[in-house]
């Protein structure tokens, strides 16, 4: 599936060096670096540079993660301003590891469950005018 300049999407297993927290949980600091990781490559598509991460506005942390889980997170460019680019995050868990059945089990999620959402801003550097 081809992805516009204005869309990123990461997925990614968390492993037990993720968890964070009793019961193999996930720090949620963990989801904000993958909402990091999507900003940069919007930034490049959008910009050609990676930009620098200003803040963020809002993060909702919605569902817990925990090792062995499958996290697809995404985010869009919503507004471009001079060189402030608006952005809307969203984080699924796709595949959610089931370690009361067996260490390596897991199922594949039919409804994918939302783990968070952020809105943030990322600034674009000053063009030199050469």
């Amino acid at each position: 599936m081809a992805r516009s300049e204005g869309s990123a999407l990461i997925r990614v297993r968390m492993s037990a060096s993720d968890a964070h927290y009793g019961g193999n949980l996930v720090d949620g600091a963990r989801i904000l670096a993958l909402f990091g990781d999507v900003a940069t490559e919007l930034m490049i598509r959008h910009d050609g540079d990676e930009g620098l991460f200003a803040g963020y506005e809002s993060v909702e942390f919605l569902a817990p993660v925990h090792a062995g889980d499958y996290i697809e997170a995404s985010g869009e460019i919503v507004a471009v301003g001079n060189r402030s680019r608006r952005m809307e995050f969203s984080a699924y868990k796709v595949i959610a590891a089931q370690p009361e059945k067996s260490p390596s089990a897991a199922v594949a999620l039919q409804d994918p469950v939302l783990v968070c959402r952020a809105i943030g801003t990322c600034v674009a550097p000053k063009r030199s005018e050469t």
